[in-house]
């Protein structure tokens, strides 16, 4: 207490000063129209810039949260599409969509981990058995393919991807509708090689890589890449294409995980069938039934 009037009695002609002086501005501001309107202006302009400030770290904190948000809606966008409906009738629909049914859904996840640099890469996104996450369920990015789901926990998912020695992707040129197999050689993270494309095929460079009709996973035309370099299988009757990818590995942060709906189905009678047809090879089996 005693500093504190020591300091007062050391400083109060400056402190007299400042109240003089405020009066004084109080006074002129509070009768003078100009000076008035200019602090009014003044005042506008800095509480302007500072709620400008604040609005901008606001909304720079809540960055999570909006692309959260435009995921879901994008979702929900590539929910709608024509490409993930099946077709009922047995003509094509240009205009009346009745008969369409939903076969492909997607959800919205984020990736927490990621690799690019092994020979089998791999995933992990934060979306799992309570999201209704399942085994061989497709992972896209808005720009193309990224892999397969491999193992589901409750909360996490792990992805096969597309980057794996073990992945092999139906693929097709989307000019011609040649179809083949999309494949990663370990190398480099931006090309992948597309294989058993027929050389009777009108393959040129520049051509465009999708997602065949023969996958259950993907649905047709989902972006795989674009034909970088043409070469020929030795010995063999087939191309071997070289494809850049269209999906950016190294920078991945929100992708879709794709359900087919039909899967199931497709899946049991492609099943049924090769049952039988190796019963028809095995007449003895039939026999013993």
């Amino acid at each position: 207490m005693r500093n504190l009037i020591y300091f007062l009695q050391r400083y109060y002609l400056f402190f007299l000063f400042l109240f003089f002086q405020s009066i004084s501005f109080y006074m002129l501001v509070n009768h003078n129209n100009f000076q008035q309107a200019a602090v009014v202006n003044t005042s506008n302009s800095i509480v302007g810039k500072f709620y400008e400030s604040v609005s901008g770290l606001t909304d720079y904190l809540k960055l999570k949260e909006t692309n959260e948000m435009l995921q879901r809606e994008n979702a929900m966008f590539r929910t709608g599409m024509y490409n993930s409906y099946y077709d009922k009738s047995a003509v094509k629909i240009i205009k009346v969509d009745s008969n369409l049914q939903q076969q492909f859904t997607y959800l919205s996840a984020s990736v927490i981990n990621n690799s690019t640099h092994k020979r089998n890469n791999y995933l992990t996104l934060n979306r799992g058995s309570i999201h209704g996450v399942k085994k061989k369920m497709g992972v896209i990015c808005p720009n193309g393919v990224v892999g397969i789901v491999m193992n589901v926990s409750e909360h996490y998912c792990s992805v096969l991807s597309l980057l794996n020695n073990n992945s092999k992707i139906s693929a097709k040129i989307n000019e011609t509708n040649d179809f083949g197999s999309l494949v990663w050689d370990g190398n480099n993270p931006e090309y992948a090689s597309l294989i058993d494309i027929n050389k009777h095929a009108d393959v040129k460079v520049g051509q465009t890589i999708v997602t065949s009709s023969y996958s259950t996973i993907f649905p047709e035309n989902i972006p795989l890449g674009k034909v970088l370099k043409v070469d020929y299988d030795e010995g063999g009757n087939f191309y071997l294409l070289k494809v850049k990818l269209t999906t950016n590995f190294t920078n991945l942060t929100s992708v879709y995980i794709i359900n087919n709906l039909m899967k199931d189905e497709i899946d049991l009678l492609k099943q049924k069938s090769e049952e039988e047809g190796e019963e028809e090879q095995n007449p003895q089996t039939i026999k013993n039934n």
